[in-house]
């Protein structure tokens, strides 16, 4: 995940302010040192970072802050609201035209990711805000590009225009616009041609697509991993077409993340998406209050909570509620469980959401490994559904032949077996422990429920 660290280094740096009943000017100055060097090394413009510290320090060595009770964490407040103020504030939305249909034009270089994105993004305004968008195929240079947003068009059962043979853009761009309002979709997706490099071409052309089609939103799709690069990207692309917002995609990836916290302060242009993997769903809103609440280690339960409304059958876990409290749990409850998990995205990046999980005895540094849990599932898998149901009965014999069947060794099995007869107790004594809170007159609060 892009931050880690950067993340690491400002949450050391600010945990030594976290506890001191009095800070100094001093304190805060050398705190400030090690932030601007954080900062730097993340690939953050150096233009930024300057004018960043220069108004965190201005608000930490005021008398709000110095004369507080809780200076510490009065300076951990001002980093975090000027974070937040440097990512852009508050979300930027895709805003639907009046008239129908709203017209987004995908731009970028080439490499960037930038059909992928139009791919995703199709599929988030139809999932998420119940729309019904088109996919046009306007790069006509690169091989294979109009196969690639056909078969991702494919994939995702969203039509795709095209003009088999037509090499001119601009008239694939007008002739999408009226194929539009006679199928009554309502967004129109622009997948534009993208270059190695900028180029008077390329800007004439995307300048000339854009005279034609008058698009509502004119998106830059940069890639974060170039860190320092895709602000310089995103410069040149403004002063050109004037940008409405950037998907910055790969912030999964192994990237500074310099490009996320600079961008908007360098162009003004919004950050509106971020690309956190290679699936079609992959595509996030980019809340600039959240992802500064990540990099200080204060986690983001309102995206934890709405991963979990998006993706978790509430009348499902509802009964499964009811069997943890009873105790009544089994095998293919736990396989259930787990399609559910994965569906919100990899482990890791759940517990990171977490506040203070970073700092919690048995969490700290934790790595899931997902291979790990693909056996595991493997060994349930390889049970009959009267094992699953009454893993009682599992005997020697019956252990061989899972281990056997999911490519595992009997140790496995057997250590999967026990936790999950430990966990099946655990159940037990908080139903219990809830019983007698019941008769007390109150109610023992069930963990994670």
């Amino acid at each position: 995940m892009a931050f880690e660290s950067l993340a690491g280094r400002l949450q050391a740096t600010l945990d030594k302010l976290r506890g001191k009943g009095k800070v100094t000017e001093q304190d805060v100055t050398a705190a400030m040192r090690e932030v601007r060097l954080a900062l730097l090394e993340a690939d953050v413009n150096f233009k930024v970072v300057k004018d960043f510290v220069n108004k965190v320090k201005e608000r930490a060595v005021g008398q709000e802050v110095l004369k507080s009770l809780t200076p510490g964490q009065q300076v951990i407040k001002v980093v975090n609201e000027e974070l937040t103020q440097l990512m852009g504030s508050e979300q930027s939305k895709i805003v639907p035209a009046h008239k129908p249909p709203t017209v987004v034009m995908m731009v970028g270089l080439q490499g960037a990711g930038k059909t992928t994105t139009t791919g995703k993004l199709a599929n988030y305004l139809r999932g998420k805000m119940n729309r019904k968008p088109l996919l046009v195929a306007c790069d006509v240079y690169r091989p294979a590009a109009i196969d690639q947003l056909q078969v991702l068009g494919k994939q995702l059962s969203i039509p795709v225009f095209s003009i088999e043979g037509e090499k001119n853009p601009v008239k694939i761009a007008q002739a999408a616009m009226e194929y539009a309002k006679e199928e009554h979709r309502d967004f129109v997706l622009i997948d534009t041609a993208g270059r190695l490099h900028i180029d008077e071409v390329l800007m004439n052309e995307l300048a000339d697509i854009k005279e034609v089609t008058t698009p509502h939103e004119i998106l830059l799709v940069v890639d974060a991993m170039t860190g320092q690069d895709a602000v310089n990207v995103a410069e040149s692309f403004n002063q050109q077409l004037t940008l409405t917002g950037v998907v910055l995609t790969k912030l999964d990836g192994d990237t500074k993340g310099g490009a996320a916290l600079s961008v908007k302060a360098v162009t003004g242009t919004p950050i509106k998406f971020v690309g956190m993997g290679e699936k079609m769903d992959a595509l996030e809103p980019f809340f600039p209050d959240r992802m500064a609440s990540r990099i200080l280690g204060m986690g983001d339960v309102l995206t934890l909570i709405e991963k979990a409304q998006s993706e978790v059958d509430e009348a499902k876990a509802k009964e499964m509620e009811k069997k943890m409290r009873t105790a009544s749990f089994t095998f293919e409850d736990f396989l259930e469980q787990m399609e559910q998990v994965r569906k919100m995205g990899p482990i890791n990046d759940l517990l990171k959401m977490i506040p203070g999980a970073n700092k919690m005895k048995g969490l700290k540094d934790v790595n899931v490994d997902e291979k790990a849990m693909g056996r595991v599932e493997a060994i349930v898998r390889s049970m009959t559904i009267k094992e699953r149901q009454n893993p009682e009965i599992m005997n020697a014999t019956r252990r061989r032949r899972i281990a056997a069947g999911s490519g595992t060794s009997v140790q496995e099995v057997n250590r999967l077996l026990k936790q999950f007869d430990e966990m099946r107790k655990m159940m037990k004594q908080f139903t219990k422990m809830n019983d007698k809170a019941k008769k007390k007159g109150g109610k023992f609060k069930f963990p994670f429920m």
